[in-house]
């Protein structure tokens, strides 16, 4: 009997307490909760204050990625073995080995590195008579080492009808088909004054030694660049029916030190060397190249193979001078190129 009376004497503690507990609860519920539109502002300031902790949290990871990506940049491109040098090599030699009479200024080769890529720009020169023109400049973008097309400003005089390839069909090889009036181009040349300087493309009858070349013209006519033959001229396109890239070099030596043709090793040597570092990076080269068929490998051993024989050239000098070049067996064609009032000596 004792043991029930505790029990609900317990029982009875229990649900007094409950019954504190609850009052208690909903009397400080009725105090001190907050209304609606505290709660809002409350979860608004969470929503705020998570979000610019994100923001935060973002910008320190850029503000990390930034430095560590334009470091590794600048180590691929200008490093030991960096990229830069000689993608700079390649665009830079092709020009001379591939664009008859056109050179540039190595020295003042504008490049500028972004976040795995380099765009490079230059100006290119011609010279016509006793003068270097400026005929053009060059903005070349690149991703990683995989060059974009070169995007060409040229400013020629006789633009040319058949870009990107004309140079492909200003000097021919015996072998090859001449596809424009051979007398219209003498004619042109003819009707220039006599107070001019011009450049011309000779094509020849015959293939030819380099002295030899150098030898066949009058004293007053100055060789440009030699069109090399190297076994592919006469097909004049590859088995796709790609334009084959005309391959020479200057006929003079250059003085400024900044070319590779600047007289401390011969011009067929180095000529050379340039066809061996384009077939090291021969995909880099055939997108910059203007036609795009370079085939270095059967060319470079051709030519290691059968010596420099010469199927072309770019002269220049006094038009009076270059007409009397008709009078050459030799001479199977010209193509007029660029002219300018007189500036020779």
């Amino acid at each position: 009997m004792k043991e029930n009376d505790n029990d609900k004497r317990l029982n009875k503690e229990e649900e007094d307490y409950q019954s504190i507990l609850k009052e208690s609860i909903e009397e400080f519920e009725e105090t001190y909760k907050p209304s609606d539109e505290v709660q809002k502002t409350i979860i608004r300031k969470g929503k705020n204050q998570a979000l610019l902790t994100t923001i935060f949290i973002s910008l320190a990871v850029l503000l990390l990625i930034i430095p560590v990506m334009t470091l590794l940049t600048y180590i691929y491109y200008g490093g030991i073995n960096g990229k830069a040098n000689t993608e700079i090599e390649v665009a830079a030699n092709l020009i001379y080995v591939t664009e008859p009479n056109m050179h540039l200024e190595k020295m003042r080769i504008e490049d500028d590195i972004g976040f795995f890529s380099m765009s490079i720009h230059f100006d290119v020169f011609k010279r016509i008579g006793m003068e270097d023109y400026r005929v053009g400049d060059y903005d070349i973008d690149y991703f990683l080492d995989r060059p974009s097309f070169p995007q060409r400003n040229l400013l020629l005089e006789r633009p040319p009808e058949n870009i990107p390839q004309p140079e492909t069909e200003f000097l021919f090889h015996p072998d090859a088909y001449v596809p424009y009036d051979r007398g219209g181009e003498w004619n042109i040349l003819e009707g220039l004054p006599d107070g001019t300087v011009s450049e011309v493309y000779v094509s020849f009858t015959e293939m030819m030694e380099p002295d030899e070349v150098k030898r066949m013209f009058g004293r007053d006519v100055e060789v440009r660049w030699l069109a090399v033959n190297s076994g592919q001229e006469g097909r004049q396109r590859d088995i796709n029916g790609l334009p084959i890239t005309p391959l020479g070099y200057p006929a003079q030596i250059d003085r400024t030190t900044w070319s590779p043709f600047n007289g401390r090793s011969k011009n067929e040597d180095v000529f050379i060397e340039i066809l061996e570092l384009l077939h090291e990076n021969e995909e880099s080269a055939t997108v910059l190249a203007r036609a795009k068929s370079l085939a270095l490998e059967e060319r470079l051993s051709f030519i290691k193979e059968n010596g420099i024989e010469v199927y072309g050239a770019v002269i220049t000098g006094p038009t009076p001078e270059l007409r009397e070049v008709q009078d050459i067996d030799e001479v199977r064609a010209i193509k007029v190129g660029e002219v300018k009032l007189w500036n020779w000596k």
